[in-house]
């Protein structure tokens, strides 16, 4: 096979490789997940290096079907290529596109969830609780 072709398949195993690990790491970090729940500052630190891990699987994803794509297009309109041998956009290249444009999406959402810093600010006081109504507050 062409060295290009390999490069292709290699980023597109590194990206489904990456994705899972980014699953993992970020389902850790998420609120409803019992794990490290006795500190929050590293469970959402957790949640955004899984979306930093989930944006670098969706540019690999995005580079190897982008480069696949360019190698078609290039083929396509070569004028010593036989016509019966050329070939097409596909739906994966299409599916690819959308996938790495999705994990991308969600790894910028996820990365958004980062610890808020501390502040100097008092913190605030909530308004004071009412007595329990004995039903005789007429007025």
């Amino acid at each position: 096979l062409l060295g290009s072709l390999q490069a292709t398949r290699a980023l597109m195993v590194a990206a489904i490789l990456l994705g899972l690990v980014a699953i993992f790491t970020a389902v850790t970090g998420m609120k409803c997940m019992k794990c490290m729940e006795d500190d929050q500052v590293k469970k959402m630190r957790m949640a955004v290096f899984g979306g930093v891990i989930f944006i670098i699987a969706g540019m690999a994803a995005l580079v190897a079907t982008s480069w696949y794509g360019n190698r078609v297009a290039r083929a396509f309109y070569d004028p010593f290529t036989p016509v019966n041998t050329r070939f097409e956009f596909g739906s994966a290249l299409f599916i690819g596109w959308a996938a790495a444009s999705l994990a991308i999406l969600g790894g910028a959402f996820l990365c958004c969830s980062c610890p808020r810093q501390e502040t100097s600010y008092p913190p605030t006081r909530g308004y004071p609780k009412n007595a329990p109504s004995t039903g005789k507050d007429y007025v």
